[in-house]
């Protein structure tokens, strides 16, 4: 059974190889996963879950999206613009320090038209979204709430039916790595993993979650999102691996790791990464690599995930070049 979804992605992205890259690592072949191209207001892997989420929310009779994150969400900045493309309203809770005037995403989020709810600190969030929703559902706005990152049962399909797209390009590889925080690609992935017959493995590194909560809820969300494909099947925190080495530094915090994997890729590839989660991931698999956790005649594909408009962040933009 296919869920009801919108066609909206630029799909399928494309699938590259990173010569010189896996050069100058001197380790696996490397390739890379083109989800910064879906196409949605710059593109990411927030994409692939609206296509389900937005639909599902249209079937509902929503006429307004709520969500949140960081300032600088990459998910916002998608669901912004999908609210946007289908004439629907779009309300954002968004946390952390306001810079001094709108950049990178949170600009695009304003573009969009996006009503924009700050709150100074994490802790506050999850109760204000759910106020700023009750609100919306109280004024007969017709709200849908869009879960942090689009990770939802729902959402989660957008991943495992983009295993079904990978294994239909016909690539072989050993490894699939990419950022995990909160979980609903990660969980699409292992879903996809198992229904479409994918026989390497499926590694996430956590940009921000600890790997027991990440084995925990991945496993539940995969679990739950099966459902939605026409039977339930059970996953269990041993089916998720996840590395959790490489996030000790906190949410965004932008150290020598990120800077190096951003660099790297943009002077040996000229491919941008994000300073958030791609780069962390990199980074994270970068060390990997150096550390002969991959064999050399293994091939490693890197799941882009998008976010580059973050890399005009104020916060980051300065600390990219040191």
């Amino acid at each position: 059974m296919t869920p009801r979804l919108l066609h909206f992605a630029h799909l399928p992205t494309p699938i590259e190889e990173l010569p010189r890259l896996s050069d100058h690592l001197a380790g696996p072949r490397l390739l890379v996963k083109r989800d910064d191209q879906t196409g949605l207001a710059f593109g990411g892997n927030k994409t692939r879950k609206l296509e389900f989420l937005v639909a599902e929310a249209l079937e509902q009779g929503a006429r307004a999206l709520i969500s949140g994150g960081a300032i600088q969400s990459n998910h916002c900045r998608q669901t912004a613009a999908a609210a946007a493309r289908f004439g629907l309203e779009c309300i954002l809770v968004l946390t952390g320090e306001m810079p001094p005037k709108p950049s990178a995403n949170l600009l695009l989020d304003e573009l969009f038209g996006a009503k924009i709810v700050h709150v100074p600190d994490r802790k506050d969030r999850d109760r204000i979204l759910q106020e700023t929703f009750d609100a919306a559902a109280a004024e007969g706005r017709k709200p849908y709430l869009v879960p942090y990152g689009g990770s939802s049962p729902t959402g989660a399909l957008g991943y495992a039916f983009a295993m079904e797209e990978f294994m239909k390009q016909n690539v072989h590889v050993d490894w699939i790595v990419f950022g995990t925080s909160s979980g609903g690609t990660h969980a699409g992935l292992v879903l996809g993993q198992r229904v479409f017959g994918f026989q390497g493995r499926v590694l996430g590194i956590s940009i921000d979650e600890s790997e027991e909560w990440l084995k925990s809820h991945v496993s539940k969300l995969a679990s739950d999102a099966s459902e939605r494909m026409g039977e339930r099947i059970e996953f269990t925190p041993a089916d998720v691996l996840a590395n959790a080495d490489y996030c000790k530094a906190g949410y965004g915090v932008l150290t020598d790791a990120e800077r190096e994997a951003v660099k790297l890729f943009a002077k040996f590839e000229g491919l941008l990464l994000d300073p958030v989660y791609t780069g962390r991931a990199a980074a994270g698999m970068i060390d990997l690599i150096r550390k002969g956790f991959f064999k050399e005649d293994e091939t490693v594909l890197f799941w882009h995930t998008g976010g580059q408009p973050a890399l005009f962040a104020e916060k980051y933009s300065g600390g990219l070049l040191k």
